[in-house]
């Protein structure tokens, strides 16, 4: 089994910058506070969620004491935000970190579990978007999973890089901080320069 060691702020950090994401969709949709703290809820821990009860274990946010207080934090935080300061793509990119982040913890707890190392890069994808998703389905957007920009390449990107250098030999915080870059610096390219798969195209013919 792989130890999972990791600097408390990590998990701390990545929940905190996906539920600003949420809390702040519900500012843009001009929800009230209670919206935005759910918002916040859900986008936080929906995938470290999804993921753990793959993994059979309690989901990580019922035993931390500090999870509850940093969403409900971050949701006043982008409540009392005057829209100003953050309109144009700052949902985006808090979004694209914190997937960043999580396919990375989400790979590095997944193999820590002896999970299989293509499977542990799935539930790393998992946790990176699964929260979003989430987010999007329950604010009636369409979901990134329906546009062709970049989004889950750069989160499997991050959760595979994230699992070969764990197999690898390299520090767990030091694998997942260049795996989480990564990831994010795909996405990031990918918002700036319009980066996209090619969608299906195939003419049906009789």
């Amino acid at each position: 089994m792989i130890a999972l060691v990791l600097p408390p702020f990590v998990d701390l950090g990545g929940t905190a910058v996906f539920a600003l994401s949420g809390a702040l969709l519900a500012a843009r949709l001009n929800q009230t506070f209670v919206t935005c703290a759910f918002f916040a809820l859900v986008t936080g821990v929906g995938g470290g969620s999804v993921r753990d009860a793959m993994l059979g274990v309690p989901a990580f946010w019922l035993r931390d004491m500090w999870v509850a207080p940093v969403i409900l934090g971050t949701a006043l935080i982008a409540w009392f935000l005057p829209r100003k300061w953050w309109e144009g793509r700052w949902l985006e990119w808090a979004d694209a970190l914190g997937m960043a982040v999580f396919c990375a913890l989400g790979t590095a707890k997944a193999l820590a579990f002896d999970v299989a190392p293509v499977a542990a890069l799935i539930l790393g994808v998992v946790t990176g978007c699964v929260g979003g998703i989430i987010r999007d389905v329950i604010a009636g957007v369409p979901s990134i999973l329906m546009r062709p920009e970049l989004y889950v390449t750069a989160a499997a990107l991050a959760a595979t890089l994230c699992a070969v250098l764990i197999l690898l030999g390299v520090e767990q915080p030091i694998a997942m901080a260049m795996a989480a870059t990564a990831g994010f610096a795909l996405r990031g390219a990918a918002m700036v320069w319009q980066i996209e798969l090619p969608a299906y195209a195939r003419e049906v013919t009789d």
